[in-house]
């Protein structure tokens, strides 16, 4: 009975379970609670934190953050896709480094007002794989290379604004530029009516002012009226008359333009220095870069006899290597015609003589066309090249090059009376200094072959002798294998005959190849008079006599 009673009243006191669910309330904008049949106070709680955390907070998208300003290009504003170092240090977008470079114009950057030096490109790989794990990171895509096209309208676009203010510093976002770029067409320089739509210099003005983006400047070449001249004059301050007919004529699509004007470069450049000086520019390097190869005799000779006019002056030689001629010349006297052989070894060997060009060109690959050239039939050809070898084998690293691609066995082959003897010694002279160059040539026989040329009857030049005499005294400091080839072939009879007969500056050559080669010997016999004598013969009989005795 009193358990009966003790369940009944359990089950009138039980507490009701109540379950709370939540619904927003629109009308006031704010959550409501609602009962549910399974959910707990305890529940309740747990989810309005959840809900209210969650609403609270404000939703994340990664692709509003700005990138670093380190991973935007300087000339475009964007994310650099390909980035890529300069000479000067500038990291930039690729694209837009090959516009600069295609349309031979250094912008002004917006960071520190310092101008790019584009003569080298390399990849910057860190820089890229540190953008695209950034754009990996916060689920941004990765950025796509600019189009050429608009990268070239974009610098077009930059250069044009750059003519318009010519005397005020320019910094422009590049964000507008490469809008400006995209929405701009492209200019057709070929359509007839912008050749003859501006017969006045208002004309002309209007319609810059009416292109905003990318302005036309209408060239004098193109139009027949002296006021549009006037006009395009005004806008380039730095426009040469001269310089604009010769690259119309050399940009023409008839040949015949195109040899009427290198030909008349090759003229211009041959008579005065100011000529040279003015015409080496840029953008006229880069419109003779593209005839260097061309198929055509007439182009292709007169081109490079500019271009060994152009390189006359030392201010104009450092332009020309940077601008990229050095391959083409080299690949000119590999299989260009003849008479262009002999300009391109004229160019390289006018080039060479600025010493900052020397290492240059012989890693470039210009050491082993000129070697073969010394064959030629052509006798300026070989001077050139001689004179050109010689020139670049000043420098070390020339010289060892030469050294493998077997240069010293060439040469002593080529001693004999006759007009290159003289400029062969010369090379021979800068290779007997260098270690690799000597042991070289006495190991090919050099100094057999200079002893019997210096004892020839046919051999009267004095200054070849001289020349000789140097290349001697250069292999005499690889010390006792000198003293030793030179005794064998009796190098001291040649040399006192010199001393007898010979000039002035021959004979104290001789003499002191002779004092060299009894110093050497005196302080050989020192030597071995210093040490104590090993007669071996009667040490192996004494050896042999305690054997037996044993």
């Amino acid at each position: 009975m009193e358990f009966q009673e003790g369940m009944m009243r359990y089950v009138v006191h039980k507490p009701k379970e109540v379950n709370w669910g939540f619904e927003k309330d629109t009308e006031k904008g704010r959550i409501k609670e609602t009962p549910t049949p399974t959910m707990t106070p305890r529940r309740k709680w747990k989810l309005m934190y959840l809900f209210n955390r969650s609403s609270s907070s404000p939703p994340r998208n990664p692709k509003s953050k700005e990138p670093p300003n380190e991973f935007l290009c300087p000339i475009s504003g964007s994310l650099m896709a390909e980035p890529v170092i300069v000479t000067s240090g500038h990291t930039l977008e690729k694209a837009c480094v090959l516009a600069c470079k295609a349309l031979s114009f250094t912008p002004t950057l917006e960071e520190d007002s310092s101008t790019p030096d584009f003569s080298s490109v390399i990849p910057n790989l860190a820089l890229k794989t540190a953008i695209l794990n950034w754009c990996k990171t916060l689920c941004v895509d990765p950025p796509k290379p600019i189009d050429p096209i608009n990268a070239k309208n974009l610098v077009r676009a930059l250069m044009e604004t750059e003519v318009k203010n010519p005397d005020t510093q320019i910094i422009i976002s590049g964000k507008n530029l490469v809008q400006g770029a995209i929405e701009s067409p492209t200019v057709n320089l070929n359509d007839p009516e912008l050749t003859h739509s501006c017969s006045s210099s208002v004309d002309s003005v209007e319609t810059a002012e009416s292109i905003p983006s990318l302005q036309l400047v209408i060239h004098p070449s193109y139009n027949n009226n002296s006021s549009s001249s006037s006009s395009s004059d005004t806008l380039n301050p730095g426009f040469n008359e001269e310089e604009e007919q010769l690259l119309v004529k050399l940009k023409s699509p008839q040949v015949f333009e195109i040899e009427r004007a290198v030909i008349s470069l090759r003229q211009i450049t041959r008579s005065t220095e100011s000529s040279r000086v003015r015409l080496c520019t840029p953008r006229l390097l880069l419109a003779l870069r593209s005839l260097i190869m061309s198929r055509y005799s007439t182009i292709q000779v007169n081109t490079i006899a500019a271009l060994v006019n152009l390189s006359l002056e030392d201010i104009n030689k450092v332009k020309i290597v940077r601008s990229g001629m050095v391959p083409l010349l080299i690949d000119v006297l590999k299989g260009g015609f003849p008479e262009a052989q002999e300009h391109a070894s004229g160019a390289l060997f006018s080039l060479a003589l600025d010493d900052d060009n020397k290492t240059a060109i012989g890693v470039l690959g210009a050491l082993e066309p000129l070697m073969h050239l010394l064959r030629s039939e052509n006798e300026r050809t070989q001077h050139d090249s001689v004179i050109a070898l010689y020139h670049l084998s000043l420098v070390k690293s020339n010289r060892v090059r030469l050294v493998k691609l077997g240069l010293v066995p060439v040469l002593l082959g080529m001693v004999k009376p006759g007009h290159m003897t003289g400029r062969i010694m010369l090379v021979l002279g800068n290779m007997a200094w260098c270690p690799d160059g000597r042991a070289a040539m006495l190991g090919a026989g050099a100094v057999e072959c200079l002893v019997k040329f210096l004892g020839g009857t046919q051999l009267n030049s004095e200054s070849t002798k001289e020349s000789c005499l140097s290349v001697l005294y250069g292999l005499s400091q690889g010390g006792l294998r000198f003293r030793v080839l030179a005794k064998a072939v009796k190098t001291e009879e040649v040399l006192s005959k010199m001393v007898k007969e010979g000039s002035k500056c021959v004979r104290e050559k001789a003499m002191t190849i002779l004092e060299m080669m009894k110093m050497t010997s005196k302080e050989y016999e020192e030597e071995e008079m210093g040490e104590e004598v090993v007669n071996w013969e009667d040490l192996l009989e004494l050896s042999h006599t305690q054997y037996q005795s044993e």
